[in-house]
């Protein structure tokens, strides 16, 4: 039996367009948005959590998956 442990639960996941196709995290005082992409090298489009998990920018990504769109 799995147990609900609310700390590690994905639905306490901070996304910055929640419900969105992006699995970018919302910028906050304590994670603001101020990183270069990895990918294209384009300014403040990823804050620390998203460098942490290796994350590249929404348009990279993008392109990355072959270029799904909604």
């Amino acid at each position: 039996m799995r147990i609900y442990d609310e700390e590690h639960s994905d639905f306490n996941v901070d996304f910055a367009q929640p419900g969105g196709k992006s699995a970018l995290r919302a910028a906050r005082k304590g994670n603001p948005r101020n990183l270069s992409c990895p990918g294209c090298k384009g300014r403040n489009l990823l804050t620390p959590a998203d460098r942490a998990r290796g994350y590249q920018c929404d348009g990279c990504a993008d392109r990355a998956e072959g270029g799904f769109q909604y």
